[in-house]
């Protein structure tokens, strides 16, 4: 399993852009709000497990990068973080080029190992939590509209 999880972080490292764009971190994030819409800084703390200070920094660049939009609810006691185009256009070529470079390693296996790896990572991903595709992906073939904020 560890050996494996090297090259699944070898694979998302060399799938995101060069440059100075966005840390893994700051990518996660994205793919979370792409994954549950609008959210309260609060809940965007509790799904990446990180401190809400931490979310504040994390906010603040994702911000001043225009990856995302930053508004008060109605009793403006709440923040909510809401994707830009700019970030479900970056997460549209991260996704790409991480399904390019895995169709090229699963090309390699026998058609029932990759029956087997399918399996095997489905579970593996149930098991951590993880958000299946259809939730978000729909999102990034769409045309970026607003949506209303939830605290979800």
């Amino acid at each position: 399993m560890l050996v494996g999880s090297r090259a699944l972080i070898a694979i998302a490292a060399r799938s995101m852009p060069d440059g100075d764009q966005v840390t893994l971190a700051q990518y996660r994030a994205l793919v979370v709000l792409a994954s549950h819409g609008p959210l309260t800084a609060g809940r965007l703390s509790e799904l990446l497990d990180i401190h809400p200070s931490t979310t504040t920094r994390l906010v603040d660049r994702l911000l001043s990068k225009k990856f995302i939009e930053r508004s008060t609810t109605s009793d403006r006691r709440e923040v909510v973080i809401t994707l830009e185009p700019a970030a479900i256009q970056l997460l549209a070529r991260v996704t790409a080029n991480r399904l390019e470079q895995i169709r090229s390693i699963v090309a390699r296996l026998t058609p029932e190992e990759a029956d087997n790896v399918v399996m095997a990572f489905r579970a593996f991903s149930d098991a951590a939590g993880e958000i299946p595709d259809s939730r978000w992906s729909a999102l990034l073939d769409a045309p970026a509209e607003p949506r209303s904020p939830t605290a979800e």
